[in-house]
This record gives C-alpha cells, structure tokens and sequence, in this order.
C-alpha cells in the first residue's frame, strides 16, 4: 500500500515538474501573446483557403474544357480542401511540439 502510494506520489511530481517547467520556457520565450495567436489563426486560415481556391480554379477550368457527367469544381474543391486541412493539421503540431520543446518534425 505504501509502495503504491510512493509510487502515484512520484508520478504526480513528475507531471507537476514537467508542466512548471513549460510554464517557465513559455514566460522566457513570450511568443504565446494576442499577436502571436492571431497570427497563427491567419497561417492556418490561409493554408487552408489557398489549396481550396487554387482547387475551385483547377475544377472550373476543367468543368469549362472537358464538360462530363461529374463536377469537377465539386472534385477539386474537396481535395483542395483535404489537402489545405492536411497542411493545417502539420503547421499546427509543428508548433506544438515547438511549445512542449518536442520538435515533432
């Protein structure tokens, strides 16, 4: 009982230790402000707006020369659209291993 106890005891310190010292990298570093957050919210914005866009163009310009049975505006739009959310999803791990000091790259 007493072994298990240390044992959760030493866990809890643990994760205790490892969130203060995030705590401290992030008040040394200071990017994590209003500035910083807005400017992250417009990277990831863009990345996805811009593939969506440049698909809406592709699937346009092939609906206007080849004309069929299926849309390709729908098409298109749906990989631009994976592919901008897929761009998203890395930016936005990137940073986070930048703040947890990870660096998934």
């Amino acid at each position: 009982m007493a072994e298990q106890r240390e044992e959760e005891g030493s866990k809890f310190s643990a994760r205790v230790g490892s969130k203060e010292e995030r705590m401290l990298r992030a008040r040394r570093e200071r990017r994590s402000g209003v500035w910083f957050g807005l400017g992250m919210m417009g990277m990831v914005g863009w990345s996805v707006a811009i593939p969506t866009l440049i698909g809406v163009g592709i699937g346009i310009w092939l609906d206007l020369s080849y004309p069929g049975k299926i849309s390709w505006t729908l098409t298109f739009l749906s990989i631009g659209l994976a592919a901008g959310c897929a761009n998203a999803w890395y930016w936005v791990k990137k940073e986070q291993g930048k703040i947890r000091g990870t660096d998934d790259e």
